[in-house]
């Protein structure tokens, strides 16, 4: 898994991106923490997608495995905007398949940093 290219799309090896994140380091900034959080739902870790979600909005659970499973296409980041030292905001596109029919989910999510970790708050979906 480790010469795995990264679902991010960032280019990179999963290991050397965003893979790092999901093995503990700390996200440098709310958009790395994006991309990581889109890795870690087309890789199934809900443990990781639990523990980056700031807990005054984080679901019970996710149920990850629920059938039909979402096949992830590709992410594309269309803004990252830092708002001050612990909020920023990250627009971004995610498609995917559900039995074969295609979606996209556009968002602008809000990140907080608490206790020195970036954290995903909510988000509004756009059109």
């Amino acid at each position: 898994m480790s010469g795995m290219a990264c679902p991010c799309g960032s280019g990179h090896a999963l290991a050397a991106c965003c893979g790092r994140f999901h093995r503990g380091e700390p996200a440098p900034d709310a958009e790395a923490l994006m991309r990581s959080r889109y890795s870690a739902f087309v890789l199934g870790l809900e443990d990781y997608l639990m523990a980056t979600w700031h807990p005054d909005t984080r679901p019970a659970t996710l149920e990850l495995d629920a059938t039909p499973r979402q096949q992830w296409l590709g992410l594309a980041i269309k803004s990252y905007t830092p708002l001050d030292e612990h909020h920023a905001t990250v627009e971004f596109v995610a498609r995917y398949k559900i039995n074969g029919r295609a979606f996209k989910l556009h968002e602008v999510s809000r990140f907080e940093k608490v206790g020195g970790r970036w954290l995903y708050l909510d988000g509004d979906m756009l059109g």
